[in-house]
């Protein structure tokens, strides 16, 4: 008995790790092993069934590559136009649910989050359905307006607006829930000062609300430059990054060369660069949107 009990602090002290020991080996085979595993594949060319080491040719690749440039600007026009009017529609919405004016508040809440629980390739499809240029539902009510039929997935600036109206219908509700937290969270006598002090509506929201939302404002920013930079679903079955590439993302080359041609060295070539590219990215978000203390 004495001696168990010599042990027993020890048997504690171990007691942690071995409860987490699971959760580690999980993360490690099925994360940070493909993570370091798809870094040697980078170093490698695929020739038909053969790896042939070779060094840093796969990034040297990359800088001569015109498709790489191409899906890499198609993502940088998605992120840069689609993003912010996304997210400041979001922003306007999250103050429209807060307002004490507003009826219905909890059933319109609802409506707008609900596109975040659809399947990507779910609506995907359905927006395919809507937007196709022969007989979709959309051409049909334009047509009853004397509108002519809009080419949404045959014309390159159409087919980019098409992907940007799925993507912010999709995910302009969630983004507009996270804000709406937020403001339910940000002190009442902030708003009451400020009308005491004579500010509008429009100062008030300037100087209260955005520097209130400014925690969830990265938070979004961040999560949203993610994805766009990752976008796949979305082009992949609408568009097929068609046409002539206006709507390859990085996302869809990376699979592309994965997967069709099975150029596994090269595609994971280009996930580390798109993996640098979101940590410069995240790096410049929080310089620029963190807190300055």
């Amino acid at each position: 008995m004495t001696a168990f009990a010599a042990r027993r602090p020890a048997v504690w002290k171990a007691a942690p790790y071995l409860f987490v020991l699971p959760a580690v080996a999980l993360f490690a085979i099925f994360k940070l092993y493909p993570i370091a595993w798809s870094f040697v594949l980078s170093l490698f060319r695929t020739d038909g069934a053969l790896q042939t080491f070779a060094g840093g040719a796969n990034y040297a690749r990359l800088v001569n590559d015109p498709l790489f440039w191409t899906a890499l600007r198609n993502t940088a026009l998605i992120l840069v136009v689609q993003v912010p009017v996304m997210l400041g529609i979001a922003i306007g919405l999250a103050v429209a649910f807060n307002s004490r004016l507003l009826a219905l508040k909890s059933f319109l809440r609802l409506g707008f989050f609900l596109p975040m629980v659809t399947g990507l390739v779910a609506y995907g499809i359905l927006f395919g359905v809507l937007l196709n240029p022969q007989g979709g539902l959309v051409n049909w009510f334009l047509g009853l307006l004397g509108i002519p039929a809009v080419p949404w997935l045959t014309d390159t600036l159409w087919a980019r607006i098409a992907v940007g109206l799925a993507l912010t219908w999709h995910y302009t509700g969630y983004n507009a829930v996270i804000y709406l937290a937020r403001l339910q969270s940000l002190p009442k006598d902030h708003y009451d000062a400020a009308a005491v002090d004579g500010a509008g509506a429009w100062r008030r929201f300037r100087h209260v609300t955005l520097p209130g939302l400014r925690p969830v404002l990265l938070l979004t920013v961040v999560m949203s430059t993610i994805g766009t930079l990752q976008l796949f679903d979305e082009p992949y079955v609408l568009t097929g990054g068609g046409p002539d590439n206006a709507t390859l993302t990085l996302g869809m080359y990376l699979y592309v060369n994965g997967f069709r041609y099975f150029d596994f060295g090269y595609a994971s070539a280009i996930a580390y660069a798109l993996a640098v590219i979101i940590a410069i990215l995240g790096i410049v978000q929080f310089r620029f949107l963190g807190d300055k203390s």
